[in-house]
């Protein structure tokens, strides 16, 4: 089962950037896709951002255009790039590694926007 760590949340104030870094213990390209995704209190976890191996990526509706995901195949590690960020961004991030059914988690990383 890989390991995955989650890097970067903190506190920030709204229109403010945060990058998180997600490393993997194993060679990222053993999955199908790696993404992030986040949970506020009383919601269900959404899809942030995802990319496939082939290096296509996805975003939910409410970050497009704000946030970008990467990769770092070198360093085994997936970043997300948060900027103007909103009040409505605070959730929990996690991680994700998915291989057909089969989904890895990360701890999650909790990110805190104040207006």
């Amino acid at each position: 089962q890989v390991q995955l760590a989650e890097f970067g949340g903190g506190s920030v104030h709204a229109g403010g950037s945060l990058e998180l870094s997600c490393v993997a213990s194993e060679n990222i390209f053993n999955f199908n896709a790696m993404g992030w995704y986040r949970q506020a209190p009383g919601k269900e976890r959404e899809l942030v951002a995802r990319i496939n191996v082939g290096g296509m990526t996805t975003y939910g509706d409410s970050v497009k255009g704000r946030f970008a995901i990467s990769r770092d195949s070198a360093k085994n590690t997936v970043y997300l790039q948060m900027n103007s960020l909103k009040a409505e961004d605070t959730a929990v991030y996690y991680c994700n590694a998915r291989t057909g059914v089969m989904n890895d988690w990360g701890q999650g990383t909790q990110v805190t926007v104040s207006s």
